[in-house]
C-alpha cells in the first residue's frame, strides 16, 4: 500500500485522529513534567490547543489540502496555551503557509511542509532549548525531507517520521540534563509524537480506540430551555448572572485528604445557586452552574484536584443581547444611538487566579484574566482581554513563564500597541505594575516597568506530587518545597519549617519589604508566624500580609 497525493478530507482525518490521540495520551503527557510542583499541564495545554484546531478542520467541508491546513492553523493560533501549545500552533502554522493554496501535495512537498514548520517555531522561540519539543519536530522534519529524495510514498514518509520522533524523544534526556536526572523523556515532545502517531494511523487504515475530538460540554448536558426562558423575564432579575462552566481532573493526593463524594458535592453547590448538573467518573467531575461567585465555585471544586475546561459567561449581558437581537431593534430617529465608548490611552492586562491576588491586581488598575499555573488562558483568551480593556496601548503580564509566548502571540494579532513585560511570578507582576506611570510614554513605561521586575525576588511553597531529586534536594511526594526564582532550594514535610528556611535564602541584610501572600490552604494565623519570624531575624526587614486566596501555592513570598 503507498499514498503518492495527499488531500483535504484525508488530511482532515489525519488532523481529528492526531487530535483524538492527544485526548487519550494528554494525562501521561502531564505525568512527564519534570519537576515535581502540581503543574504538570503540558498535554492539558497541548490538547486543548489541537482540540482548538480540531474543531475548524471539523468546520471546514474543503477537499484542498491547503485550505483544511489553513483552518488547522488558525484554530491552533487561537487555542493556543502555555508555551507547548504555542510551539504547537507554530509548527502547523508553518506547514499550513508552505502549502497555502495547493489542492494536493505531494511526498516531497508534505516532508518539506514538516520542515517549513520548524522553521516557523524555532523562529517564534527567543532562545530555543534543545532536547525538547522543538528538537523532536526538528529531528522527524529532517529525516522525512531525507526519505522524500528517496521516495514518493507519502506514508513511508510519514512512518519513517514517526519512527524518528521516536528515537529523538528518546534522547531528549541526553541534550536536557534535568531530563536525565529524574529519568524521563520530554512531555512537550511525547505530546507530539502521539499527534503523529495518530497521522499515521489514518494513513494506514488502522482503526485507533476513538475518543471524541471535542472537550465534553456540560452545555449538551443542560436543559436548553432555562436559556430560552430569559426571553421572559427582565435583565435584573436574574438572580445569579454567571453561567460557570468547569471539569475538575482528581488527584489523588487531594481525594485522600478530601474523599470525593458526588452527593455531598452537588449538595455543597447548590447552595451557591442554581441550573446545576454534577457528572462524575473515576477520573473527573463536570460541573454547570449559574451563581454569582464563579470563583468560590472553582475553590470549592479545586480541592479535589485540577481545574480544566473552565467556562464563564455573564448571562445579564447575554441577555440584553437577546433581547435586542429577537426584538430586532432598528435604531430610529426617536432613540438614542450609543456611542462606542472612547478608547483610554494605557490598559493593563494581568494574569492571576486567587480571589485576593485578583482583587490586588483590580485595586491597582489592572484588568485580570482568571489563570496561571495549570490553567493557562489561551491565545484568544488574551486577545479577548485586549480588546475588552479598550485602550490604544496596552501592557501584557503574564506572571509566569508558561503565559509569555502566548501573550507574545496574542500581541501580534490585534490592532492595539501592545506590549509584554516578560513577567514569571505573581511578585514580579505587582512591582511592575507599580512602576507604571499613566503620564510617562510607553517606551519610557516599559523599560520602569521591566527595571522594577529586577527589583524583586520572588518564591512560593507547594507541594510535592511525586518521589525525586534534583539539584541535591531529596523530595518526597506529599512534601512542601520552597521555591525561589524557578529553583527548588528545601523539602520537607513540615509548611512553616519550609517555609522559614525560604525565607532565610531570599532574605539578606539589604531587605526592607517581605509580603506574604497565604493561599487557600494556609491560614492568616501561620503567615503571622512568618511575619514574627523575619521580625526576629531581620530586624530591618518590614512584614506585610495578605490573603491571595490562592489555589496550588500554599505561600507566595516578595522581598525587595
Amino acid at each position: 500500500m503507498s499514498l503518492k497525493v495527499l488531500d483535504g478530507k484525508k488530511f482532515s482525518k489525519m488532523v481529528l485522529e492526531g487530535a483524538s490521540n492527544l485526548t487519550r495520551n494528554a494525562a501521561m503527557v502531564d505525568a512527564l513534567n519534570v519537576f515535581p510542583v502540581p503543574d504538570g499541564d503540558t498535554g492539558t495545554n497541548m490538547n486543548l490547543t489541537i482540540t482548538s484546531g480540531a474543531k475548524e478542520v471539523e468546520k471546514n467541508t474543503s477537499s484542498q489540502i491547503g485550505a483544511v491546513a489553513s483552518a488547522f492553523a488558525k484554530g491552533l493560533l487561537m487555542g493556543a496555551r502555555g508555551n507547548s501549545g504555542v510551539i504547537l500552533s507554530q509548527l502547523f502554522r508553518g506547514f499550513s503557509k508552505s502549502i497555502e493554496g495547493k489542492e494536493t501535495i505531494n511526498a516531497a512537498e508534505f516532508a518539506n511542509a514538516f520542515d517549513k514548520g520548524v522553521e516557523t517555531a524555532y523562529k517564534a522561540v527567543m532562545k530555543p532549548v534543545e532536547g525538547t519539543i522543538l528538537t523532536v519536530a526538528k529531528d522527524a522534519a529532517k529525516k522525512a525531507v531525507k526519505e522524500a529524495k528517496k521516495s514518493d510514498d507519502i506514508l513511508y514518509i510519514m512512518k519513517e517520521l514517526v519512527k524518528e520522533s521516536k528515537a529523538s524523544l528518546n534522547r531528549t534526556p541526553d541534550l536536557l540534563p534535568v531530563l536525565k536526572e529524574v529519568g524521563v523523556v520530554d512531555s512537550g515532545g511525547q505530546g507530539l509524537v502521539t499527534v503523529y502517531e495518530g497521522f499515521l494511523a489514518v494513513l494506514e487504515g488502522k482503526e485507533l480506540p476513538k475518543v471524541s475530538v471535542n472537550a465534553p460540554s456540560m452545555g449538551e448536558l443542560v436543559n436548553a430551555e432555562h436559556h430560552k426562558a430569559q426571553m421572559h423575564m427582565k435583565t435584573e432579575d436574574i438572580h445569579f448572572g454567571y453561567c460557570t462552566e468547569f471539569m475538575v481532573r482528581f488527584e489523588d493526593k487531594k481525594i485522600k485528604s478530601n474523599p470525593f463524594d458526588e452527593i455531598n458535592f452537588r449538595n455543597e453547590l447548590s447552595q451557591h445557586g442554581d441550573s446545576l448538573l454534577v457528572v462524575a467518573d473515576e477520573d473527573v467531575v463536570k460541573v454547570h452552574i449559574h451563581t454569582e461567585q464563579p470563583g468560590n465555585m472553582l475553590t470549592l471544586a479545586h480541592r479535589y484536584g485540577s481545574l480544566i475546561n473552565i467556562k464563564i459567561e455573564n448571562m445579564r449581558e447575554q441577555h440584553s443581547a437577546i433581547l435586542e437581537s429577537e426584538n430586532e431593534v432598528i435604531p430610529s430617529y426617536s432613540q438614542s444611538i450609543p456611542t462606542p465608548e472612547k478608547k483610554k490611552e494605557y490598559g493593563i492586562v494581568t494574569v492571576a487566579m486567587g480571589e485576593g491576588i485578583e482583587e490586588m491586581f483590580s485595586s491597582m488598575g489592572a484588568s485580570v484574566i482568571q489563570g496561571g499555573q495549570t490553567m493557562n488562558p489561551s491565545t484568544e483568551d488574551i486577545v479577548k482581554a485586549i480588546s475588552e480593556v479598550n485602550a490604544e496601548k496596552v501592557f501584557i503580564l503574564p506572571n509566569n513563564s508558561n503565559i509569555i509566548m502566548a501573550s507574545e502571540q496574542a500581541a501580534s494579532v490585534v490592532d492595539e500597541e501592545v506590549v509584554i513585560i516578560r513577567t514569571k511570578t505573581v511578585p514580579q507582576g505587582i512591582a511592575s505594575i507599580l512602576a507604571f506611570n499613566p503620564s510617562a510614554d510607553m517606551a519610557e513605561n516599559e523599560k520602569k516597568m521591566n527595571e522594577a521586575i529586577t527589583s524583586v525576588k520572588s518564591g512560593q511553597v507547594t507541594y510535592a506530587v511525586r518521589d525525586t531529586s534534583i539539584d541535591g534536594v531529596e523530595i518526597a511526594k506529599g512534601d512542601f518545597m520552597g521555591i525561589s526564582e524557578g529553583k527548588i532550594l528545601t523539602s520537607k514535610t513540615d509548611k512553616q519549617e519550609v517555609t522559614k528556611e525560604l525565607l532565610s535564602n531570599m532574605l539578606d541584610e539589604d531587605s526592607e519589604i517581605v509580603t506574604i501572600i497565604y493561599g487557600e490552604d494556609s491560614s492568616e494565623e501561620e503567615a503571622q508566624e512568618l511575619a514574627e519570624f523575619i521580625e526576629e531575624k531581620y530586624p530591618d526587614a518590614e512584614a506585610e500580609i495578605h490573603n491571595g486566596k490562592q489555589p496550588i501555592y500554599s505561600f507566595i513570598l516578595s522581598v525587595e
